[in-house]
């Protein structure tokens, strides 16, 4: 599976192709490429977008740790990128309430999304509150306002849980937490089966720990369908809008009773991807 990433080394832009595993990345000057138009105009061939972003430049060879990676195609500005997803996809969430089409929600704009190491900030008075280990698609919006499917990151959907349940209609403000992503864009189809594990670590011990699995084989509604109904919506498609959509998550250290606190750590391994997002929550 190719992957895709770009990161700031030197102070310029720059962009590669490898694995999450690789501790030395293989980068080219970026200069006046527009990667997100090279995306689209590559139309899925993974071989003509290496060719656009490799043309007539040799790469360069940094040890990961002297680069300042970013979110997968996220826009210089903020208000170009629109965060969101489904809930309770899952068919471990099935029951006698589930609905035709899964709820969607608006998490934040592009400077919502972090990195691992970055911190995640949630509202002061967030009741209760989980990691949520989840599968994100990436959508570049066309000339035409049509999103195009860019490839799949992985991702960590913070979210106030206890506020939820307190109110269900209050799942708008639940999910107004920051939202990790991984930077390998993956670009192929979105995988069947991940797995993977979760770390809680408070005062440099694991607080919590728990397995989980996800993919689409684990989803109880057909993608497609839920991303058709989603770009049906022309109000979500402006022409440059790049999309980063969370598809639903496994259960999480809230339905093992666990409660998570100010200053935790949480560890996400992707295991079966190669995978891993660190991020400390921070109470505002």
């Amino acid at each position: 599976m190719t992957v895709l990433y770009e990161g700031t080394h030197d102070g310029e832009r720059h962009v590669g192709f490898g694995a999450p595993e690789d501790t030395t990345l293989g980068l080219y000057p970026l200069g006046d490429t527009d990667l997100r138009a090279a995306i689209l105009a590559a139309g899925g061939d993974v071989e003509t977008l290496r060719a656009a972003v490799a043309a007539g430049r040799a790469p360069l060879r940094v040890p990961v740790e002297d680069v300042r990676l970013r979110p997968p195609l996220l826009p210089d500005s903020p208000g170009d990128a629109l965060v969101g997803g489904f809930m309770q996809t899952h068919n471990v969430k099935v029951d006698d309430s589930t609905q035709s089409q899964p709820n969607w929600f608006f998490k934040g704009l592009g400077d919502s999304l972090k990195v691992s190491g970055e911190r995640l900030r949630v509202p002061r008075g967030a009741v209760a509150l989980t990691e949520e280990a989840e599968i994100v698609l990436v959508y570049v919006t066309d000339a035409t306002g049509t999103p195009q499917y860019a490839g799949y990151t992985f991702g960590n959907d913070l979210t106030d849980i206890g506020r939820f349940k307190r109110h269900a209609g209050h799942l708008s403000y639940a999910k107004l937490c920051d939202a990790g992503v991984a930077p390998w864009l993956f670009l192929g189809t979105p995988p069947r089966q991940v797995t993977g594990e979760v770390t809680v670590v408070r005062d440099s011990a694991a607080a919590w720990r728990g397995t989980f699995t996800t993919g689409t084989k684990a989803l109880h509604y057909g993608l497609r369908d839920m991303m058709a109904e989603l770009f049906s919506y022309e109000g979500l498609s402006h022409p440059g809008r790049v999309h980063y959509v969370y598809i639903g998550a496994d259960r999480s250290s809230f339905h093992s009773g666990f409660t998570m606190a100010d200053q935790d750590r949480i560890e996400i391994d992707f295991t079966t991807h190669g995978v891993r997002l660190t991020h400390t929550v921070d109470w505002r």
